[in-house]
């Protein structure tokens, strides 16, 4: 487990899911764990469940202001901000008939919220020689029938963390994404009545490992990334997908010769 004691990390919708994972994550690893959020409930109980080191702050990533209360509140309250998790998302998308509202919602809380988050806590991540982690998905590599507005902002999301890397460099801010494929989260629960059970048996003809993957799992690599183990890698892609981005078009299956 790496060691994030003394860190002061945002994750954004941290509150329930993937996010919910990171901050537990996280927090095991000794770090403060602000979790930015708008579903107070689930928030209140995860913070109140953490104790110590662990606040909650309530945050529309649509509302500037919000964010720099947001940056401002940390600060003020912790006196440093070391690292920056853009992992809230909206799945918004109905395919090639998605309407404006819904791809500028998408768009609006997948890409521009990280752009504009990173954009205000840079003094203090680069006071901290800190890190920003962006949490992407195989859908920004892949093309997936009926879906058009989530994977467009998640490949929007992979090269924006290039452009962070890059300006943020000399401030010695890294900039890194963690690819995720199917995690066990709300969504695919939902898609699967609640079974786990029965999303590996979806995931498992599009990864190696057979299953979904876990939020401790996206937690792990999140806290690798935001460590000083990983202290000469900005710019970079890591895949938590088991296996889903180098599996082909073949998948399991050896090809079938024609009789």
């Amino acid at each position: 487990m790496q060691d994030l004691k003394e860190k002061v990390v945002i994750v954004t919708g941290g509150a329930a899911s993937i996010g919910e994972g990171i901050v537990r994550h996280l927090h095991a690893c000794g770090a403060t764990v602000v979790v930015a959020a708008r579903s107070e409930g689930r928030a209140n109980e995860l913070v109140k469940d953490l104790g110590d080191r662990a606040c909650f702050i309530k945050t529309d990533l649509k509302n500037d202001d919000e964010i720099e209360r947001l940056i401002k509140e940390t600060h003020d309250r912790f006196s440093k901000i070391d690292v920056l998790v853009n992992n809230a998302c909206v799945y918004g998308d109905e395919g090639a008939s998605t309407s404006r509202k819904t791809w500028l919602d998408t768009l609006n809380v997948n890409i521009v919220s990280a752009a504009i988050l990173g954009e205000i806590a840079r003094p203090f991540l680069a006071k901290a020689k800190g890190a920003i982690v962006n949490i992407g998905s195989v859908s920004g590599q892949f093309p997936h029938a009926g879906r058009w507005a989530y994977p467009v902002s998640k490949a929007a999301l992979k090269h924006l963390t290039k452009a962070q890397a890059v300006d943020y460099a000399k401030e010695g801010i890294r900039v890194n994404l963690a690819v995720l494929g199917h995690i066990w989260s709300d969504p695919i629960s939902n898609i699967c009545n609640g079974s786990q059970e029965k999303a590996d048996q979806m995931s498992a003809p599009y990864n190696m490992l057979s299953r979904v993957g876990s939020s401790a799992d996206v937690g792990a690599v999140v806290a690798f990334l935001a460590s000083s183990n990983a202290n000469y890698i900005t710019g970079a892609e890591l895949h938590v997908d088991g296996g889903y981005s180098s599996l082909g078009p073949e998948g399991h299956a050896p090809l079938q010769i024609p009789e």
